[in-house]
């Protein structure tokens, strides 16, 4: 199993899985507040959050950061509450370029969360521990193809309701930040670690 290619499949038939829903939903929560204008701030972001889930696989997978998984499958669906909070909660931004600004420092800290995550399916689909680095670019490669397939899905959506059925952004961003809030909600309580 040593092909990028079989790799790059792996990631990214692994975050397109509706059964870990909670990813995608984290991904609904981040793109909430972002209109289709926005893309690049929005492509930006994304990628912030790959790079946050990839050092942290990555460190996970070398075994240098281990963390007992109920308390990641806890923390996952805390950032997503968090992040939907944080959507309400802040006032809409105006800045044309931000830089690294607090939306893209949430979205790496989050992304060293949901990188934990992962590792216990990636360090599953390893047969070899020398050969990691390799099977770990192209499963990091896949996931961002994988994430950016979903974040045009949710930017499609939310350009129907925004700009065709012309649903206001503000009730938009409540609606759909208060929906990733109320499942993340469900999600902490089954994944109590206390």
């Amino acid at each position: 199993m040593g092909s990028i290619d079989l790799y790059l499949q792996l990631g990214f038939k692994h975050i397109s899985d509706l059964a870990g829903f909670d990813h995608i939903l984290f991904l609904v929560a981040l793109c909430a507040v972002y209109r289709i204008e926005q893309w690049k701030r929005l492509l930006i972001l994304v990628t912030a959050f790959t790079v946050g889930h990839s050092v942290t696989l990555a460190l996970s997978s070398f075994g240098t950061l281990t963390i007992p998984s109920n308390i990641i499958e806890f923390l996952i669906p805390l950032t997503i509450l968090l992040t939907a909070l944080h959507n309400v909660i802040s006032k809409p931004s105006t800045e044309v370029t931000s830089g690294m600004g607090k939306n893209y420092a949430m979205a790496l800290f989050f992304g060293f969360i949901h990188g934990m995550g992962f590792s216990n399916f990636f360090r599953a689909l390893l047969i070899r521990d020398d050969s990691i680095v390799v099977p770990l670019l192209g499963f990091n490669l896949g996931i961002e193809l994988g994430q950016l397939m979903v974040v045009g899905v949710i930017v499609g959506i939310a350009y129907l309701f925004l700009n065709v059925l012309k649903v206001k952004h503000r009730d938009w961003n409540v609606f759909i930040s208060g929906a990733a809030a109320g499942i993340a909600v469900l999600l902490m309580n089954e994944n109590k670690f206390w």
